[in-house]
């Protein structure tokens, strides 16, 4: 059987550890001058070399040479997941009395350190204040947030970083070559990038990929066994998101979602690719924003769907005209429709009369709206959905004096806002007591006046505002 390639490639001394050198030359200068800490901390995420460093650290004080396969009687190491009660840490503080054997420390490694129980530390903290002379402890977590600060205060600590990009990729290139194994540069990029950090993982990523069909490593390859969706389709919905093409969006996303493919995969994708246009393109920083909250959602699909659709600050496509907002004259008790005064059209421009058009299966039927407070009623809707209100702000309403009508003009709209229907009614209910229903309409609104119906047609569309 083979050796996997993350153990082959680990790293056996300070100087071929790689992307963590603000760790490695302090320790190498302190081991240099003999000037050896009672205890160390190495924090940071998985699969940077906290173990691979711990282990190397524990030979290099002690002036022994290190391979992979190497033991030795005075280097301990303890897994905190499994030995994590009080017992075995006041064992290990009985068995720290003992001098060493050989070696001129006797060396802890205590790997996920954040695993041991209150009282285990609590256990821990009375050796660390006190060590032996001939004692060194190196205590390794990725959850640094979870140790006393009496435990943190009594070590040296060093923070380890993930590891960039282009270090992941020049270590993966090196590894490539000496093992012949034949690859894309642009699928070495795509490991790196979703290995979030993590030498071990990109190397893992390599070895299973090198029996890819084809004999090479491609990017393709590489998407197929990660289940990532082609870059192709992460530019298209990046371009749907611009031009605010719910269609392609929706139809997209249910896409993978049927496939099997996680929401999470995705946001990953499109943070990848944001980040490498946010300077040219800084409007997608509003975008960045709201992908980040995505994977935390029940409904982690429709909160991307939601992203992408209304988040604030995004992008509007270039119209070849402008759509004309026509103003009429305040009515007595008239409602007002909650959309931005952008133009007002003067009777010079307007143009020749033109039949009022009619209705379609897309298009709400005019109706003639009584005061409602729809100002209050979306205030007690911000309090309960915050998504729900951003979509209603660019709604238009009518009211009969029983009915609520909403036009949400999107399909897409429509669907997250009947998400919320019970508490659309319940708060219509409590502003008007004598009210019947409330109904939500994928269409936008048709102004009453069929002139002025007639004249947002001609020019291409447009909402009515009144004042």
């Amino acid at each position: 059987m083979g050796l996997a390639l993350y153990r082959k490639y680990r790293s056996k001394s300070l100087d071929e550890i790689v992307g963590q050198s603000h760790i490695t030359d302090i320790l190498r200068r302190s081991i240099a001058s003999g000037n050896v800490a009672h205890a160390y901390l190495l924090t940071g995420p998985r699969g940077v070399g906290k173990t691979s460093i711990a282990r190397i650290l524990a030979h290099e004080i002690n002036g022994l040479p290190y391979s992979d396969e190497s033991t030795h009687l005075d280097i301990i190491e303890i897994d905190a997941a499994s030995n994590n009660s009080v017992e075995d840490i006041r064992d290990l503080r009985e068995r720290v009395q003992i001098a060493p054997t050989s070696a001129a420390k006797k060396v802890y490694i205590i790997d996920e350190v954040h695993m041991l129980s209150k009282s285990a530390f609590n256990a821990l903290l009375k050796t660390l204040e006190e060590p032996p002379e001939h004692v060194v402890f190196i205590l390794a977590t990725t959850d640094v947030e979870k140790l006393p600060a009496t435990i943190v205060s009594r070590t040296q600590r060093f923070n380890f970083r993930a590891i960039s990009v282009e270090d992941a990729v020049a270590h993966l290139t090196d590894i490539a070559k000496k093992e012949k194994i034949p690859v894309d540069t642009e699928a070495l990029h795509l490991i790196a990038e979703h290995s979030m950090g993590s030498f071990r993982d990109s190397i893992s990523m390599l070895d299973q990929l090198q029996s890819s069909e084809g004999g090479k490593i491609t990017v393709k390859a590489v998407e197929a066994m990660m289940g990532l969706a082609p870059r192709e389709t992460i530019e298209s919905l990046l371009a749907a998101y611009r031009a605010q093409d719910i269609t392609t969006i929706v139809t997209t996303l249910n896409r993978y979602e049927q496939q099997g493919t996680p929401a999470s995969t995705l946001v990953r994708q499109l943070i990848s690719v944001i980040n490498g246009k946010v300077i040219n393109e800084p409007d997608l920083l509003s975008l960045l924003d709201s992908l980040l909250d995505a994977t935390k959602s029940a409904w982690p699909y429709v909160k991307l769907m939601t992203a992408l659709a209304v988040t604030r600050g995004a992008i509007q496509p270039a119209a070849p005209r402008p759509a004309p907002v026509v103003v009429k004259p305040q009515e007595p008790e008239a409602a007002k429709v909650q959309e931005p005064l952008r133009e007002e059209v003067s009777e010079e421009q307007l143009p020749e009369p033109a039949k009022p058009p009619v209705p379609t299966a897309k298009t709400a039927k005019p109706a003639t709206s009584q005061p409602f407070a729809w100002e209050k009623f979306l205030a007690v809707i911000k309090e309960q959905a915050s998504g729900i209100y951003t979509i209603l702000l660019k709604c238009g309403y009518t009211y009969d004096g029983s009915t609520l009508t909403i036009y949400a003009g999107r399909k897409f709209n429509k669907t997250q806002i009947d998400k919320a229907h019970a508490l659309l009614a319940q708060t219509f209910e409590l502003l008007s007591p004598n009210s019947n229903e409330v109904i939500v309409r994928a269409e936008t609104q048709v102004p009453e006046n069929s002139q002025t119906a007639a004249i947002l047609d001609i020019m291409g569309g447009g909402q009515e505002v009144k004042l």
